[in-house]
């Protein structure tokens, strides 16, 4: 058997045969098709081009039919079908591109052999071919349509088998007498080709862009989530491992202040001194965990939105008049009201209504400058009402580097304790926080109704009445009411 370069022609015949199958594969699988492949779902995208496109079939049709009965010396059938099928193609390739464009390539076919049969016998003097103008207009458009809305393989094969048949008809098979419009259907074409594949990628890339800004924003708002609710969980937790030490202490003090304690009473308060402990260890354990994930440095306070050192008490509504203090110490006329019997509430209500009166005076202090801020603390017999309001700011803020945990924190403190937290503009202008904590969760039933069950004015929460000044919570992509 003979052997060229040391490879068998037999070799040599599987290894073409073998490329001819697989590119037949990629061609009938990209082109030999009938999947729909609309136009994406708009509003001007639906309709627009498919008026524009029917009128292009309209005119392929029927200016086709004249220009190759009048000049093409074809019959009126033949030509008819002929030109049917190309403006068929145009509104064909809205749907489904790829049969439009076989639908196209094949009156191209016979519309080339019928008018060369012509042209041969002297019928079709000067006749454009192997493309009349209503085929290479109805070609173009559907070639612009396929671009559009197919991989870029798929349209580069169509445009080479397009520029083959081109070929093959003028410079192989060949006429006499005609104007040629080879060359310039390969120009058009190609270009028709690249301009809709450039468009598709532009498309693509700003779907894709869409889609990662839409990711970002959502994870965004999942780790800023996250991260309040671990700054809440941080500062629960000094209250909890406070209350745990208090009943360690108190069930190790009690067998002392009871005269002959029984054994088993002995027993018993060991056992909840033992447990006490052992939860309290578990809890320094979680708050080192929680802690480790926003190390502190040395001399530095522990939280930078609240100013509470590492070790320090968690503050409670006792110290909010310090706090008004400070606030006013910044620059912002406050004025301060507490209304009701003052009781003892529960550590977490405490706690929750002194953050949500901070994080709002310190709101009005980046997003309201010149403004004024009214605190009202109202303690009720099932909870405490919180309300802070500010008056129209006399100029416009800076813009804020807030991490945006304004609002989101608020809302999981008062979440967190089954209250009530409403956020919004006033009517007035300015700004208004109402935060309604009960005591305990067990109290969610016996919460007012609105705002004004107590008096108060309700807030301007529709969309329709902006705020004078754009006012969110921390930033102004924050979880503004």
């Amino acid at each position: 058997m003979p052997r060229v370069g040391g490879v068998t022609e037999t070799g040599i015949r599987r290894v073409v045969v073998g490329t001819l199958l697989r590119w037949w594969r990629v061609l009938r699988d990209d082109l030999c098709t009938m999947r729909p492949d609309p136009l994406p779902p708009s509003v001007w995208l639906r309709w627009l081009p498919h008026g524009l496109l029917c009128l292009v079939a309209f005119g392929v049709t029927f200016g086709g039919l004249a220009e190759l009965q009048d000049s093409g010396g074809v019959g009126g059938s033949i030509a008819f079908a002929i030109s049917l099928a190309e403006g068929s193609a145009v509104v064909l390739a809205l749907w489904r591109p790829v049969p439009a464009w076989w639908l196209s390539t094949a009156a191209m076919v016979v519309c080339a052999l019928e008018v060369r049969r012509q042209l041969l016998a002297g019928g079709a003097h000067g006749f454009t071919w192997p493309w009349s103008v209503g085929g290479l207009i109805a070609h173009l458009a559907v070639l612009l349509l396929l671009a559009l809305r197919v991989p870029a393989r798929v349209a580069v094969e169509a445009l080479a088998l397009t520029l083959l048949l081109t070929y093959l008809i003028e410079g192989v098979l060949g006429a006499a007498d005609f104007q040629p419009t080879g060359v310039l259907a390969a120009i058009l074409f190609t270009v028709v080709v690249v301009l809709g594949a450039a468009l598709r990628g532009r498309r693509e890339a700003s779907r894709a862009l869409v889609e990662q800004t839409t990711l970002t924003t959502e994870e965004r708002a999942r780790r800023t989530l996250l991260e309040e609710r671990s700054r809440i969980a941080r500062e629960l937790h000094d209250v909890v491992a406070h209350h745990m030490s208090v009943i360690s202490i108190q069930a190790q003090v009690a067998p002392h202040l009871v005269e002959n304690p029984s054994e088993e009473l002995r027993e018993n308060l060991a056992g909840i001194r033992q447990n006490a402990l052992e939860a309290l260890t578990e809890l320094r354990r979680v708050l080192g965990v929680l802690r480790a994930e926003h190390p502190e440095a040395p001399g530095r306070p522990a939280d930078p939105a609240t100013g509470t050192a590492p070790h320090a008490p968690q503050p409670t509504l006792e110290r909010i008049e310090a706090l008004v203090e400070n606030t006013r110490a910044a620059g912002l006329t406050v004025a301060l009201r507490c209304s009701g019997e003052r009781w003892s509430l529960p550590s977490g209500v405490e706690l929750s209504a002194y953050r949500i009166v901070q994080e709002a005076l310190s709101n009005v202090l980046r997003h309201a400058p010149g403004a004024q801020a009214h605190v009202h603390i109202e303690y009720l017999p099932i909870g405490v009402v919180v309300e802070v309001a500010n008056t129209r700011p006399t100029r416009h803020a800076a813009p804020s580097e807030g991490a945006g945990h304004g609002l989101l924190g608020m809302r999981e403190r008062a979440a967190m304790l089954s209250g009530v937290l409403l956020a919004g503009p006033q009517q007035e202008g300015g700004y208004k926080v109402y935060a309604y904590l009960p005591a305990s969760p067990a109290d969610k039933d016996a919460l007012p109704e609105s705002p004004t069950a107590t008096g108060r004015t309700p807030l301007a929460t529709t969309p329709t009445d902006p705020p004078s000044t754009p006012y969110p919570a921390d930033d102004p992509k924050d979880d503004t009411a």
